[in-house]
């Protein structure tokens, strides 16, 4: 690990975001990856789908997360009559001036909770498309910038398919990270019961206090895009990219854009563990949950129970790491 070009400020806003992490876990258990995740996602200004079964606490994941970062944030609960302008906003007759008027939607804010992105149709789901890639909004010619931070953190049961809209490959390659919720092990779910017991309500997150500036944000994001990268790791990502798009059990690959994306989720990831330099360690670590929703297997793999991950991990044991 080398810290050479690292400054005191850096030390400073590496120290505010683990506090995050810190207020987090004060309404959260068991779920430190996931709290992880989002905390790389935002430094590397990417969105987040958090796949799970109901009940292991994505919604509240997300909720406590962006009270810690002090940021404005809304909810929107997908659901199948959901409009495209209930998300971005539409144009509103004002009857006093008699002409008609931008009413923003809920995607103008820092931190957008997408509950249950997977229950509205196709339309709706297509309406973050240029708000999660562009960070604007586009109604009547006119062209509006999103609030800096801002992040998409959507969610979804992956069990349930009555009433459900598969999301489609461009929807899915706006998110930088797809984050599995699993179950908790014993003793966090002992932990979960015991806050319970004593009379803790997910809805009430007044002990989780914002404990950072989106000024701080923005110059930590600054930094982890500073870390630096040789020619070889950048190699290496490519070298693991192509082999996705070889792999016998995939249909498509990792695009250049996966390969962006999992670099800026190296670069922060290393930031966060103190290092001036990406390393192939950091882009390892990151290749499961930045490429498993952008590959699309074949069906007779599919057939076969081979999963995305598996065909990932395979890729990193069988590409050649630089020394």
């Amino acid at each position: 690990m080398t810290t050479d070009n690292l400054t005191p400020d850096d030390a400073a806003l590496r120290n505010a975001m683990h506090r995050v992490r810190t207020e987090v876990d004060k309404a959260v258990v068991g779920q430190a990856g996931t709290i992880t995740g989002l905390l790389v996602s935002l430094l590397a200004r990417g969105h987040v789908l958090l796949e799970g079964v109901p009940g292991v606490a994505k919604t509240l994941v997300v909720r406590s997360f962006a009270r810690a970062l002090g940021l404005d944030t809304k909810r929107v609960q997908f659901t199948p009559d959901l409009m495209p302008g209930d998300v971005t906003g539409s144009l509103v007759y004002d009857a006093r001036t008699g002409e008609f008027d931008f009413r923003a939607g809920p995607v103008f804010t820092n931190i957008l909770l997408a509950d249950e992105i997977n229950r509205t149709p196709p339309k709706t789901q297509a309406a973050l498309l240029e708000a999660m890639e562009e960070r604007q909004v586009s109604a009547d010619g006119t062209s509006r910038t999103l609030p800096d931070p801002f992040l998409v953190a959507a969610t979804q049961n992956p069990i349930e398919h009555e009433g459900t809209y598969t999301l489609p490959e461009a929807q899915l390659d706006r998110f930088l990270m797809k984050l599995v919720v699993g179950m908790p092990e014993r003793d966090a779910e002992v932990s979960v019961l015991r806050r319970h017991a004593e009379g803790f309500s997910p809805r009430d997150l007044t002990g989780v206090e914002g404990v950072v500036s989106a000024d701080e944000i923005r110059s930590a994001q600054a930094a982890a895009g500073r870390v630096e990268v040789t020619d070889d790791v950048l190699g290496y990502v490519v070298d693991l990219a192509r082999a996705t798009r070889q792999s016998p059990s995939v249909e498509l690959g990792a695009s250049p854009r996966a390969s962006t994306g999992l670099l800026a989720a190296a670069k922060a990831w290393a930031w966060l563990n103190a290092s001036s330099a990406v390393t192939p360690d950091h882009v390892q670590t990151m290749l499961v949950p930045v490429w498993r929703h952008r590959l699309q297997l074949r069906p007779d793999a599919q057939m076969e129970g081979v999963s995305a991950d598996a065909v990932l991990t395979s890729v990193v044991q069988q590409t050649r790491v630089p020394i």
